[in-house]
């Protein structure tokens, strides 16, 4: 009896199609680039800011752009760049946190629909059209209204409302997987449920999830932003993006650059995040983006 289809090496091509292309091609190296800063910024932002981003000097209130405060002080006289750099490990986090959450429970939850069936199917597919029935941010905010601002709150109530989009896609994945030829030859085998479900089912229905994971994490750094702009994230004086343009939405005509430089920051994260991801979209369904 002939051995088992070895199903791993289209899994693994993506990631070299999207390697292989990053050297030649300028825009997504220029992102990738980008977002390595700003990885730099959220594991340690003292190497790149040196000021303290809370250290408040009314004498230096309101300070544009020089060489000794590279993007201006606010209007407590805090230096702007050292809190945008600092304020990256507060974006990122929650973004992260929330498409964490939302790709481990949402393949949980679609790996069990699709293995069940039935009545649990249903159940389940009823509570994803329900959470789903809600925007976003919506729902979010709803959450965050029960459990209150902060931090964690705001990754739960993200993570939360962004479920529905990794559970159906896993779902639909395991019905086509599980009534694969591979999956049936596996049977006859005498594979346990537990193994074949582990070992052939479990790899192939998630494997879109990190490229969902990567495009999700710009909507997460959005709405995070969003709803911390809103006074329901990180409270100050922690310098969230978000935050900080709820704090200089007052001063933009006397000082355009304590709103600028955040939101400038938020919108080219969100560009590069979105840029790699498609790009590795792209790889993954073996098309050639033109």
């Amino acid at each position: 009896m002939s051995a088992l289809p070895a199903p791993a090496e289209h899994e693994t091509a993506p990631a070299s199609q999207f390697l292989r292309r990053l050297p030649t091609n300028p825009g997504l190296a220029l992102a990738a680039l980008f977002l390595a800063v700003i990885a730099i910024a959220t594991v340690s932002p003292a190497l790149l800011a040196t000021a303290d981003p809370i250290a408040a000097d009314p004498l230096q209130a309101q300070l544009p752009p020089s060489w000794e405060h590279w993007f201006g002080t606010d209007h407590l006289g805090r230096d702007v760049f050292s809190r945008v750099v600092h304020g990256a490990r507060y974006s990122i986090l929650i973004g992260v946190g929330a498409v964490a959450l939302a790709a481990t429970a949402g393949s949980f939850l679609g790996l069990v629909a699709g293995l069940s069936r039935g009545l649990i199917d249903e159940i389940i597919t009823r509570l994803l059209d329900v959470v789903s029935a809600f925007p976003d941010l919506l729902l979010a905010l709803v959450l965050i209204s029960f459990t209150g601002p902060g931090t964690t709150n705001l990754i739960f109530a993200l993570g939360v409302a962004f479920i529905p989009r990794f559970a159906r896609v896993v779902r639909a994945q395991t019905f086509v997987i599980a009534r694969s030829g591979y999956v049936e030859q596996a049977r006859t085998f005498g594979l346990s449920r537990t193994v074949l479900v582990l070992r052939h089912v479990l790899p192939h229905a998630v494997a879109q999830v990190p490229i969902l994971a990567t495009i999700g994490l710009g909507t997460a750094i959005i709405g995070a932003a969003g709803l911390s702009f809103l006074g329901m994230g990180p409270q100050p004086p922690a310098p969230e993006w978000g935050a900080m343009l709820a704090e200089a939405r007052n001063y933009l005509r006397v000082a355009w650059w304590i709103g600028v430089w955040p939101g400038l920051a938020i919108t080219l994260t969100v560009i590069a995040i979105s840029v790699l991801g498609r790009r590795w979209q792209t790889a993954f369904e073996g098309r050639r983006s033109e």
